[in-house]
């Protein structure tokens, strides 16, 4: 036997049968008459001597590399967003295919540069993320190229996505308040911009499933996405006095400031206060009391983008991923002030 990785030729002396049937064999190819002892001996010999195929000569003769390329801005360095990663990774490797990683930091030039680089290592296929949810327009380099776009959309018909179903959270988040008992002073607390995707969607499944009960929205604490904003913000609001049964935090950091801003008004959650939100992060469960939060599914993400890129019959359009309820400790029936 030849020294170094065992080669086709080593198993097929090895089952004294020809190469060329010992290709078959180990392809799967049922087009050349192989005996069953033929097929055994073959199969026995490439666990003996514990074979592999050689996936870069195979490349070179199929044009497949079995090889996906990910390009993001941030996600590979965000532990949150980065199980979008474990899920493509791992969905790859059941499918027998090796993801390389990008992340350009939004710059358009290392963008292109990554997406060269790919191409030139002949990946079969791209998945193209995005660290929030938004329209982005294709990079040039890409096009001619299986694309599905992860965490992001974009105005393209032929273009196929995989985004969170904010629309359904925003009804689930809404939902979980009127099921405890909420028929009034409901306030959302962030900024409510229409150009943010997953705003956007949020306040429409929460006006939605409100009027649906004949209800709506009694306002809005606005503020930017951060905790130290929203304290502020829901402090001066509580200071007011309003008449508030339950917040709905249009993310987790907005909560967490919620949350200290009723703690400096005197009121408990969820007692005097219910809150819910978005997310799911790991600030849910380390406030006290948890928080009931609206997942957002990163690592379903990851998986459902390479099945797609893979399908070759992939249907063009958004595939919408639901985004479970993590129900904890942060709502309770509304009781007056």
């Amino acid at each position: 036997m030849t020294a170094g990785r065992v080669t086709l030729l080593d198993v097929a002396r090895r089952a004294g049968v020809s190469r060329t049937t010992a290709s078959f064999v180990l392809t799967g190819r049922r087009d050349m008459r192989i005996s069953a002892d033929a097929e055994q001996r073959v199969l026995h010999a490439a666990r003996e001597l514990d074979y592999r195929p050689n996936l870069t000569a195979r490349s070179l003769r199929t044009r497949v590399t079995q090889t996906i390329g990910l390009v993001s801005d941030t996600i590979a360095t965000d532990a949150f967003a980065g199980e979008i990663i474990r899920g493509s990774t791992a969905t790859a490797l059941t499918r027998q295919h090796l993801l390389f990683i990008g992340e350009t930091e939004g710059d358009p030039a290392t963008e292109q540069r990554l997406i060269q680089d790919m191409l030139d290592r002949g990946v079969d296929g791209f998945l193209y993320a995005a660290m929030y949810t938004r329209e982005i327009r294709i990079p040039s380099a890409l096009r001619g190229h299986p694309v599905v776009l992860v965490n992001c959309v974009t105005g393209g018909r032929r273009a196929v996505s995989v985004v969170p179903d904010e629309l359904a959270a925003g009804r689930s988040a809404a939902s979980a308040l009127l099921a405890a008992g909420h028929t009034g002073g409901i306030h959302i607390v962030g900024e409510s911009a229409v150009h943010v995707y997953a705003a956007r969607n949020r306040r429409t499944g929460i006006d939605e499933t409100l009027a649906a009960a004949g209800l709506r929205v009694a306002g809005t604490v606005e503020c930017s996405w951060w905790p130290e904003p929203a304290y502020d913000a829901v402090r001066a609001f509580l200071a007011g006095g309003p008449r508030v049964t339950a917040l709905i935090c249009l993310n987790d950091r907005l909560a967490m400031g919620a949350y200290q801003a009723a703690a400096s008004a005197g009121l408990r959650i969820p007692e005097d206060l219910s809150v819910v939100s978005f997310d799911d992060s790991d600030l849910a469960s380390w406030l006290r009391p948890q928080l009931t939060s609206v997942a957002l599914p990163h690592f379903e993400l990851g998986r459902r983008a390479v099945e797609l890129l893979l399908d070759p019959d992939r249907e063009p359009g958004t595939h919408l991923v639901d985004m479970p309820l993590r129900s904890r400790a942060s709502i309770a029936p509304p009781r007056s002030r």
